[in-house]
């Protein structure tokens, strides 16, 4: 029995459509998992950065009270020292009687201002960590900043490809994706990869 042409060209046309409609469904699955993985580790990301910015602040906050007993310590210390050197001029011009009274005294604001400035130095010290702790952490931040941004491009430009069912431009989502994966992993597992430029750029 003899095929019609007209016949057989619909199901031409039907094998095609199936063949782009599995392609089409191919690309939309790779995009639908990379856009769930992408997810999952911007949620990740998210909880560890939230706790490095409150250590941040807890640093800052630490700082900044290390350096106001700083302060208070300081002004201690100078009362002691104006102390100190009034009863030193004075007790010359005292009797012998009063000196016993003059030399404790004088002793006793000199272990002051010296117990003052130990002190001070102290938190000096502890303020100057405080720093540090801050600066580590706010470099962490800023992975995790990097990260978050270039994950979001690749998110859109996942949307993009599922309407455009571009396979080229799913592979162009890919280079985010990469960078922002990178840059995440490097705050998680605190590598120090910090690409200046472009913190500076999004600062």
């Amino acid at each position: 029995m003899a095929l019609d042409p007209r016949e057989a060209i619909p199901a031409a046309d039907a094998a095609d459509d199936d063949s782009a409609f599995s392609k089409f469904r191919r690309l939309n699955q790779c995009v639908a998992i990379t856009v769930a993985l992408l997810a999952t580790f911007m949620g990740i990301c998210k909880v560890k950065d939230d706790n490095i910015v409150q250590s941040m602040q807890q640093a800052q906050a630490n700082k900044i009270d290390h350096w106001s007993f700083y302060q208070a310590r300081n002004i201690r210390e100078e009362v002691a020292k104006a102390a100190l050197v009034q009863l030193q001029l004075a007790a010359p011009s005292q009797p012998a009687s009063e000196q016993p009274k003059y030399q404790e005294a004088i002793a006793r604001y000199a272990r002051l201002a010296d117990d003052q400035a130990a002190k001070k130095n102290e938190l000096k010290d502890l303020a100057a960590q405080d720093q540090k702790d801050y600066d580590a952490a706010n470099f962490r931040d800023d992975q995790f900043d990097l990260a978050d941004a270039l994950l979001a491009i690749a998110i859109a430009l996942l949307a993009v490809t599922a309407l455009t069912h571009l396979w080229w431009l799913y592979a162009v989502a890919l280079v985010p994706t990469a960078f922002g994966v990178l840059m995440g992993l490097s705050g998680l597992a605190g590598w120090a990869i910090h690409p200046d430029a472009l913190i500076r750029l999004l600062s």
